[in-house]
């Protein structure tokens, strides 16, 4: 289950559970007897970059199940999702490495099938909600994390307002009595948004195009001088050909 960008917190009646967005990546885990795949959220297997995870998951004692989480390293009290890139690397020796000196975590928010291997997408998130807090307490384990959550939206604002620095990235939305819905948007994504008076500096063509593609953005540094801080999104079809003509004439 995936989710759709919202400009605010939804707010509308009792029926939202919200979550802190994690800096990680998004995985689900499943488990059937001793072996164990990690999968992330394109499908793509993420288990032999995080044999930690495969290590602590398979020596559970629970044999069937299926879990739905985020995979975290900290750092100095931080989560640095720098060091989760520098795990997808080809050399199978230098992933152990990194597993031995900066091992990763799982953030867990959802379970799909309870451990014994009953199927429970179709339960509301209430009750899978009960069942990730009892697999997390009973796995005991300090390296399975249960991710906290509200009721409160002005406790998921104050989140939100706090998110953007370091180990979160905005808030997730769900609604209290829906099911999981596999392939679809059903959740909502608020993340922080912060605004700057910037300079446009320049702008950079459309690849083999004439026409403008992004505006380079600078702002003034303390000595009076323009450092580049970014670019724009693509600039709309509809707007180029008047912008490239103002540009460059």
């Amino acid at each position: 289950m995936e989710a759709k960008l919202a400009d605010e917190i939804p707010r509308d009646g009792n029926r939202w559970q919200y979550e802190p967005k994690w800096d990680g990546f998004r995985c689900l885990a499943f488990k059937s007897d001793d072996t164990v795949d990690l999968r992330a959220k394109s499908g793509k297997p993420l288990g032999r970059y995080f044999p930690e995870i495969t290590d602590i998951l398979r020596d559970l004692k629970c044999g069937h199940f299926v879990i739905d989480g985020e995979i975290v390293i900290d750092i100095d009290g931080e989560l640095s999702f720098e060091a989760l890139q520098m795990r997808l690397h080809p050399a199978q020796s230098r992933i152990r490495k990194l597993s031995s000196q900066t091992p990763a975590s799982l953030i867990l928010f959802d379970m799909l099938a309870r451990p014994g291997g009953e199927v429970i997408t179709g339960k509301p998130l209430v009750e899978r909600r009960r069942a990730i807090e009892d697999f997390v307490t009973s796995s005991n384990s300090p390296d399975l994390r249960l991710s906290k959550c509200t009721y409160d939206a002005a406790t998921a604002a104050r989140w939100l307002h706090g998110s953007g620095h370091a180990s979160t990235d905005g808030i997730m939305a769900k609604v209290l009595d829906e099911h999981y819905l596999c392939g679809e948007r059903a959740m909502v994504k608020v993340k922080p948004r912060r605004t700057a008076d910037c300079v446009v500096g320049g702008f950079r063509y459309l690849a083999d195009s004439r026409e403008v593609g992004s505006l380079l953005l600078g702002l003034y540094n303390d000595d009076g001088k323009l450092d580049h801080v970014g670019f724009t999104s693509t600039i709309a079809r509809t707007d180029r050909g008047a912008l490239t003509r103002r540009l460059e004439g």
